[in-house]
């Protein structure tokens, strides 16, 4: 499989439903407390600008606007990030992570 094949498939299997969890997550929390705190608003706002970074990235993939090794130092870099961060970090889990390395 190539970077760019895994790439997209971190991307669209893992990382961004992994935000729309982690958002759902929010919503429900500020549902349930009739008021969102400032903290979670800006946990918001972070949660959709990056989405929509990665939403580009994986458009790119699509129109062939990726190369290798850029898409290779995007796998490390998802790779890395996911290893060192805890369940509450951009909304990964941790068994995801075991998961994917596989």
């Amino acid at each position: 499989m190539s970077y760019i094949e895994r790439l997209e498939e971190l991307l669209t299997k893992s990382v961004i439903p992994d935000i729309r969890d982690r958002l759902d997550e929010i919503f429900e929390e500020i549902a349930g407390n009739k008021e969102a705190t400032q903290d979670a608003k800006e946990e918001i706002e972070e949660l959709r600008e990056f989405k929509a970074d990665l939403e580009d990235v994986v458009e790119d993939i699509k129109n062939g606007d990726m190369q290798e090794d850029e898409a290779k130092e995007l796998v490390d870099d998802i790779l890395s990030a996911k290893e060192g961060e805890t369940e509450e970090d951009f909304g990964f889990v941790e068994e995801d992570i075991e998961g994917e390395k596989a």
